[in-house]
């Protein structure tokens, strides 16, 4: 048996092998939340918060639209998040290469759709207005509804893709050379009845 002292070493080598296995399957990626608080990002507070090392999107039911947004912008990325929608109701979502609308709570841009009959959509928010790509049927079966799933965006030149759990629901070439190819990353709270939507362990990599 251990004496206190080698069992002690030991249970640090090990946490930090485990954290160093972490760091290296993915290599390039930073993050854009630290889990404590809401730095680099702005929204309305009355609606977002910070619990239990996850953003919270939090409404009793809301008339408008509304973004937690990133003060910075990315262009070639892979972004990868976890989301949580309580209950699996609601509609919410992670804009990418989105820009802010001047007085309003909306935002212009793609966005990784979340929720019923949107689940893994690429949809145009505010700018075309609709679902530029439906997720396959069948890629629902991979998907755990009212439960943690993690999001895969990558978006590089004209290209985007979006994976939910490790399936592909998107690839799209976009045909318009004039949609912008950088912007905020938001995330939306959505009009209408009340929802709870969670979002953690954010990451980026550049691709540029």
């Amino acid at each position: 048996m251990l004496n206190p002292i080698r069992q002690s070493t030991l249970l640090i080598l090990l946490t930090l092998l485990c954290y160093s296995t972490a760091w290296s399957e993915e290599p390039g990626f930073r993050s854009l939340f630290n889990g404590k608080d809401l730095t680099g990002w702005e929204g309305d507070l009355k609606l977002w918060k910070v619990a239990d090392n996850a953003i919270v999107g939090d409404s009793a039911g809301i008339q408008h639209n509304q973004f937690l947004v990133s003060k910075e912008e990315f262009g070639d990325f892979e972004l990868k998040l976890e989301f949580r929608l309580k209950d699996g109701v609601g509609n919410s979502g992670v804009q990418f290469r989105t820009k802010r609308i001047p007085n309003s709570t909306e935002v212009s841009g793609y966005q990784a759709d979340i929720g019923e009959n949107y689940w893994g959509c690429l949809y145009d928010e505010s700018r075309r207005n609709k679902i530029l790509v439906k997720a396959p049927d069948n890629f629902e079966k991979s998907l755990k509804k009212g439960d943690w799933n993690e999001y895969t965006i990558s978006a590089k030149g004209d290209h985007i893709v979006l994976k939910v759990n490790g399936v592909t629901t998107v690839d799209y070439k976009e045909p318009d050379a004039e949609i912008a190819r950088k912007g905020i990353i938001a995330l939306q709270v959505h009009s209408g009845g009340p929802l709870k939507v969670e979002f953690r362990n954010i990451r980026i990599k550049s691709l540029e």
